[in-house]
């Protein structure tokens, strides 16, 4: 029985994994997740009349460049948690920030705060501005 239930945990977390390089699913918890997604698929993504971007950036940052109507929330701010409760949760996110990281951990929040559809720009507006021209 032991080993029944050993294979049986191997084989699911084996179904669980996927190949596609275009997003890089990141588990948050076991019923939800967020996705790295690359530059192509982020903009695509912008695309669509339920997508919302929002920058992570500080507003220094922010004043060198940003993605056209980006929805602007300094991770740092101290109150950038509770403006993240107050987003609507059935829309689509699309973050950033300089290199992926402050996008990667504000979409987390989101994820444990009941969003489903959240979306990590990978190399952030670094990677975006470069593979945008």
């Amino acid at each position: 029985m032991k080993y029944y239930f050993i294979i049986i945990s191997l084989f699911l977390i084996g179904c669980n994994t996927n190949s596609n390089s275009k997003s890089d699913p990141t588990s948050s918890t076991a019923s939800a997740t967020y996705n790295n997604i690359d530059v192509a698929t982020f903009n695509q993504g912008l695309k669509g009349e339920n997508s919302v971007v929002i920058d992570v950036r500080t507003p220094q940052e922010i004043a060198g460049g940003k993605i056209e109507n980006a929805v602007e929330l300094d991770y740092y701010d101290k109150e950038f948690a509770s403006k993240i409760k107050a987003l609507d949760p059935d829309k689509n996110y699309y973050l950033y920030c300089k290199a992926g990281t402050r996008s990667a951990k504000a979409a987390e929040i989101m994820i444990e705060n009941g969003f489903k559809n959240v979306h990590n720009l990978k190399g952030g507006y670094t990677d975006w501005k470069k593979d945008s021209k």
